[in-house]
């Protein structure tokens, strides 16, 4: 079974400023909800048996939304809440979408961060590919808004943040930095299974990077792919937002 876990729970801030009003980012439109991240997301990842989705700001109108709007997806559609959205970081919301799965017969997980667009063929060789995966963006790298990834002399991953957004540190020698695409693959069930079951309640109070940065620590270089997206939008403001269609037309313009 392939299992796709969409991030929502957090207070989407900036975007509710961006437009005068308190707002769910994930389910936000303008004339129709397929317009909506989470939407797209979905639509963009047939390849899933079961769509994992977890809230939390505002749960019970993105329960009302998939409820409503949502139908040609409600038989994969598996809603969890966190309760625990205001106080923890977004490694809870990962911890919650993994122990709605924990017991199922899962073949490969995909985590997604739901404020994030990416074009439907890359999400596609996310799935195609066999071994892990993690991605990057061709934005550049900035303190002030970027997660960030380097290889180190082995090619082993190390992901750097601040989320003051002012420095980033490297205190080794490294073969690359990239901006990190935010989308993840698993392929390996069991190590899934350990390192969520390693992890302290503390350490999932922190950010999802905790579980990532277990789960890939000492992978080596053949053991996963780097996707590279052509297309990537984090929707922090409804400007990013308006992105999205533009990119869409230029996709369709091109095909």
């Amino acid at each position: 079974m392939r299992v796709l876990i969409v991030t929502v729970a957090g207070l989407s801030t900036r975007f509710s400023q961006s437009i005068g009003r308190s707002c769910l980012k994930c389910i936000y439109y303008e004339k129709d909800i397929r317009e909506s991240l989470l939407y797209r997301i979905l639509k963009g990842n047939p390849q899933a048996d079961k769509f994992v989705i977890v809230g939390g700001f505002l749960f019970e109108e993105l329960k009302e939304t998939i409820d409503s709007k949502f139908g040609e997806f409600q038989d994969k559609i598996l809603l969890v809440k966190n309760e625990k959205f205001e106080e923890y970081g977004s490694g809870y919301s990962l911890y919650m979408g993994l122990l709605a799965i924990k017991n199922m017969e899962f073949d490969e997980v995909v985590f997604a961060e739901g404020d994030l667009w990416v074009d439907g063929e890359d999400y596609t060789r996310v799935w195609d590919c066999r071994r892990d995966v993690i991605t990057c963006s061709r934005e550049p790298v900035l303190a002030s808004k970027s997660v960030a990834f380097y290889y180190d002399r082995n090619y082993h991953i190390h992901y750097i943040f601040d989320t003051s957004h002012s420095l980033l540190e490297i205190g080794q020698p490294f073969r690359g930095i990239f901006n990190s695409g935010q989308i993840w693959k698993f392929v390996s069930r069991k190590r899934v299974l350990h390192v969520m079951d390693s992890l302290t309640e503390e350490e999932w109070k922190e950010t999802n990077l905790k579980f990532v940065q277990e789960y890939f620590d000492g992978i080596d270089k053949e053991g996963y792919e780097l996707i590279e997206f052509k297309k990537w939008i984090n929707c922090n403001t409804v400007d990013d937002f308006l992105k999205i269609e533009n990119e869409e037309n230029r996709n369709d313009t091109f095909r």
